[in-house]
Formats: structure tokens, C-alpha cells, sequence
């Protein structure tokens, strides 16, 4: 869970048979295969591993074509060339298996050859970066072909659409995976800037008796992209901005910045305090959501023409209890954006008492606010009022802002797709979801999908509806700055 000041100390995991299922997808591509490679060139991969890709025929390769496919994609993707004697050892533990939910015989052989090479004890581990409609015969292929012993199992959001459907999918994995073996990952908690929201409240005794409703007026966390649904219609459809970023993202976000302060960083202290944010956490009112729709979306691939499908949400949450009581939490997401943005703002109550004249630069303050930016690699910055320089008492905002990219830590980053890989290679469930955390979480939502708001218009380019300002009275969005 800490971050080391070298990757050398930290530790490394057992030896290991990695399968990878959508090994052609583009998340395999992008995120996945370079994530591997990069784990291997800092020397947090195992002793020994083997990598196993799988797909259904009909997606099938040789292994010789995926090697090209992984050599491809690390030079498109990844953070290290992929040559020298590193890559010559991880190309070499590339394979390619077909593995049919009705006809498995093709992917057990090939762990039990990978585990012969490696020889001794091997973990295995399975990751699903597979569309949510295939998870359940592939969690149940796993069970019955035996490979679910002495093996853990890396599953994709979303977890479920709703909440009957994640009851459905979490009941499927506990009866052939127990939940210790279960990492539900969400790639936002793999995120430096994430992790370090609890290093610069629990570390700093500056902050921490602030962070409540006595001193915190709001909570912004605000993820707008500049993306379209990138020809991704049929899927989106399915989901919509909010299932897509907001239960399976920005919930979790909310959940580390509200906990209380866990007795140990350990995973079951950790998701103790966020479970108990989510159990605090009102259901969402339909009437505090603003729903939008960028246009042009009803003629993509894929989309319904009268489509009412989101693509963009700005909501208030609440946490209702001692400590959160009172401060509204704004959360908005959305496609086709003014700017691609992943931002965190804490904002302050103003002082009791104005007592400094206010010079002409002060007239846009909008209050003190501490703000993370947890793009990767991630910034901090408090915005605080300082005395203009001259004769007269005059204030003026001024910012203090830590860069990750100007300290030591660059050089060990590693991305959240990497960081959650290698936890779960170490059985450390810290960054991981619960499966009660999941469904608790789609109780919350369950009243905006039952009763969703009509879509509004925005235009591409735009910060979303004109409406959406409404949400946040008589606060503002801290986006744009």
C-alpha cells in the first residue's frame, strides 16, 4: 500500500501463471500487456511467470502471432522499448490458448504445461478484461475445469448494472471463487494522487482536523473528458455516464476522501472505513441529478435514434454522518468536454470576520480550496490569500502547488493498471472492492435509475448543460479554473 522510494525494496510476488482473458481487446492493448513488461523491467514481476493469452476461436492466435501483437503493443503503449534481454525472457513467456466456456479442454492443459516449466509452487492468477456479459460462464468455466485452486481472479468494472445483477454476478464468483481470491478492480484507486489523499490528511496534522463539517463547505470531484463514446454505442447504451464513471469510479473516489482514519493501511481496516462511507451514504435524489446528452450522440453507431441514454451527470451526494453532515459532495463526468480533467477539490469556509480590504485581484476569490489533481502523475495545490506586496493591507489569492513529476517518486511510478496488477500478485486487497461495498453502492443508485430525469442537450465542447449549475447553488463548479 505505501509507496517506496525505490522499487527494489519493495517485495515480489510468488511465481505465477498470469492468464489473460481479451487478450486482443484494447484495454490488453493499451494497458495490460505494456503494464506487464513495465512490472518486469522494474523488477516487481515474479522469479518465474508464465503469460497465458486467451480468447474463443474465432479470436484465436498463435502464439507466435501474439508475441507480435504484445511486441506491437508495448511499443505503441508502454513505458520501455521493447528490447534487450528483458524482453527476449518476457516475449518468451508469452503463449496464446483457446479457451471456450463450452469446450475448456485447451486452457487447462496449457496452465498445467506453464505451471511444469516454472516447477515448484506457482500462483495463479486470472484477469478479465472481458465485456460484463461474458464474466459469468467464464468465472464458472474456472470452477469446473479445477483452475480456480490455489488461484485469484482480477474482475473488470462495471460490477453489474444494477443492483439485482451484482447480487447475480457476486453470488456466480463466491461459488467458485472464495472472496479473499476476488480483486474487483477499479484503476482509479491505482492512481499516486489517489493513494496520496490518504498520506496528506493521516500524515499531516495540518489537515486532518480540518477535513469535516466544521471547516469543509463542499466537495467537488469532477472528471470531464474530451472523448466521445469512441464508437462505442451498443456499450454505452447498456451503461451511461453515470453507471460507467460514477458507480464504478467516483463513488469509490468519495469513499477515500470521506473515511475515517483506518487503524492500519492493511486491506480489512482500510475497506472497513470506506464500507462505512458507503453505508452512510444517502441514496441518490433524482431531483439533485442533472442528466446530459452531447448532440450528435443519437446518430452514432449503435444508438438508440430517441435515445435518453446519458453521456454526461452532475449530482449531489451526501454522507450522513458525524463528520459529513451538512457538506454536499458535487460529483460530475461526461463526454465530449471542454477539457479532459481528473480533479479533487476540498473547499473551505470563509472566515467569521472579512477583516483585509480586498485588492482588485481578489475579486474572483472563490475561497480557500485544497486541490488534487490525480491525472497521472498528479499534483497538489492550496489556494490560500496572501498580503499584496506595497504600502496598504491589501489581499490577493496565491496557490502552493507539489508536482509528483518534479520529485523523486517519478521515476518509480508506476500506473494504476501496473500498481493494482502487482497488489494483486501480493494478495493485498487494500485498493480493491467488496463485493458488499458494490452493492451497497448500487442501492444508492438505485433511485435515479428507477426514476432518471429527462436527458438535457450540451453542446461538444461545452462544460455540459446550462442547468447543471443549478446542482452546485449557491456554490460554483471549480471547473473551469
Amino acid at each position: 500500500m505505501s509507496s517506496k522510494s525505490s522499487h527494489s525494496e519493495s517485495e515480489v510476488p510468488d511465481n505465477h501463471v498470469f492468464v489473460l482473458f481479451g487478450s486482443t481487446g484494447d484495454l490488453a492493448k493499451r494497458k495490460i500487456i505494456p503494464g506487464l513488461f513495465h512490472l518486469a523491467n522494474a523488477g516487481l514481476m515474479p522469479k518465474k511467470y508464465r503469460i497465458i493469452a486467451s480468447a474463443p476461436r474465432g479470436h484465436e492466435k498463435t502464439t507466435e502471432e501474439f508475441r507480435a501483437y504484445s511486441r506491437d503493443a508495448v511499443e505503441q503503449f508502454g513505458s520501455n522499448r521493447p528490447q534487450g534481454k528483458l524482453w527476449d525472457q518476457f516475449n518468451e513467456s508469452l503463449s496464446f490458448a483457446i479457451a471456450e466456456t463450452d469446450n475448456p479442454e485447451g486452457l487447462p492443459a496449457a496452465v498445467a504445461d506453464a505451471e511444469k516449466a516454472i516447477g515448484g509452487f506457482v500462483r495463479r492468477l486470472y484477469h478479465l478484461a472481458v465485456p460484463p456479459n461474458a464474466v459469468l460462464d467464464l468465472v464458472e468455466m474456472l470452477g469446473t475445469c479445477g483452475l480456480n485452486k490455489n488461484a485469484r481472479i482480477i474482475c473488470e468494472k462495471p460490477f453489474g448494472t444494477d443492483l439485482d445483477s451484482a447480487k447475480k454476478l457476486n453470488a456466480a464468483i463466491i461459488a467458485n471463487f472464495e472472496e479473499t481470491q476476488v480483486f474487483r478492480i477499479d484503476h482509479f484507486l491505482g492512481k499516486e494522487s489517489i493513494d496520496n489523499i490518504l498520506a496528506l490528511r493521516f500524515a499531516n496534522r495540518m489537515f486532518e482536523p480540518l477535513w469535516n463539517r466544521d471547516h469543509v463547505c463542499f466537495v467537488q470531484i469532477d472528471v470531464p473528458e474530451t472523448l466521445s463514446i469512441e464508437n462505442r454505442g451498443a456499450f454505452y447504451e447498456e451503461t451511461g455516464a453515470f453507471r460507467d464513471m460514477v458507480v464504478s469510479h467516483l463513488f469509490q473516489v468519495l469513499g477515500f476522501i470521506a473515511m475515517e482514519q483506518p487503524s492500519s493501511l492493511e486491506a480489512r481496516p482500510l475497506r472497513d472505513e470506506v464500507h462505512k462511507v458507503f453505508e452512510t451514504l444517502r441514496p441518490i435524489d433524482p431531483k439533485s441529478v442533472i442528466r446530459g446528452q452531447y448532440e450528435g450522440y443519437r446518430s452514432e453507431k449503435g444508438v438508440d435514434p430517441k435515445s435518453q441514454t446519458e453521456t454526461f451527470v452532475a449530482l449531489r451526494a451526501e454522507v450522513d454522518n458525524t463528520r459529513w453532515k451538512g457538506v454536499p459532495f458535487y460529483l460530475r463526468t461526461g463526454k465530449c468536454m471542454a477539457q479532459s480533467r481528473q480533479v479533487i477539490t476540498i473547499g473551505f469556509d470563509e472566515p467569521v470576520m472579512r477583516l483585509f480590504p480586498e485588492s482588485h485581484h481578489a475579486r474572483n476569490w472563490r475561497g480557500n480550496k485544497l486541490v488534487v489533481d490525480f491525472v497521472d502523475p498528479g499534483s497538489i495545490h492550496a489556494h490560500f490569500m496572501t498580503k499584496e506586496p506595497g504600502p496598504q493591507m491589501l489581499i490577493e489569492p496565491a496557490e502552493m502547488t507539489y508536482h509528483y513529476k518534479d520529485s523523486f517518486q517519478e521515476a518509480n511510478n508506476l500506473e494504476a493498471y501496473e500498481h493494482l496488477i502487482l497488489e494483486a500478485m501480493l494478495g493485498n486487497r487494500a485498493l480493491f472492492t467488496r463485493s458488499d461495498g458494490i452493492e451497497r453502492l448500487w442501492e444508492v443508485a438505485t433511485p435515479l435509475l428507477e426514476n432518471p430525469p429527462p436527458v438535457q442537450p450540451y453542446f461538444k465542447g461545452s462544460w455540459g448543460p446550462d442547468r447543471m449549475n443549478d446542482i452546485v447553488a449557491p456554490n460554483e463548479w471549480c471547473l473551469p479554473e
